[in-house]
């Protein structure tokens, strides 16, 4: 189970943090950040694996935002930076339970389970 927060209503430039809390014994494969924006289909934005806590992000979100893990925690975040308003979207977290999870990470499939969304309204 998944617990996502964080979102909220800034204005182009400001930063937000978003969290996601995983229930489990152990820090999924990979856990993921995806969104939604109006009439779009979900994509992905940034991920973490569980080995050696590589990272890789969407062209459009590379070098604003970051995702990181606290395994104590079983969290993950994404800090975004310098917001545009065309990241307004509902931001869904999603975990891979499965060994190739980590592999395809850009891909909705891979992921078991995902947080209820929360969204970022980003004004000009």
């Amino acid at each position: 189970q998944l617990q996502a927060s964080g979102g909220g209503l800034v204005q182009a430039g400001d930063s937000l943090r978003l969290s996601c809390a995983a229930s489990g014994r152990s820090f999924p494969y990979v856990m993921g950040w995806f969104r939604r924006g109006p009439g779009e289909e979900r994509e992905f934005v940034a991920a973490i694996r569980r080995s050696g806590g590589n990272t890789y992000y969407a062209n459009s979100v590379k070098g604003r935002f970051t995702i990181s893990r606290d395994n104590a925690k079983n969290t993950v975040y994404l800090e975004m930076n310098s917001l545009k308003p065309e990241d307004t979207a509902v931001y869904y977290c999603g975990a891979g339970q499965r060994p190739d999870s980590g592999t395809y990470y850009y891909a909705v499939p891979s992921y078991d389970y995902w947080g209820q969304g929360t969204q970022v309204t980003v004004s000009s």
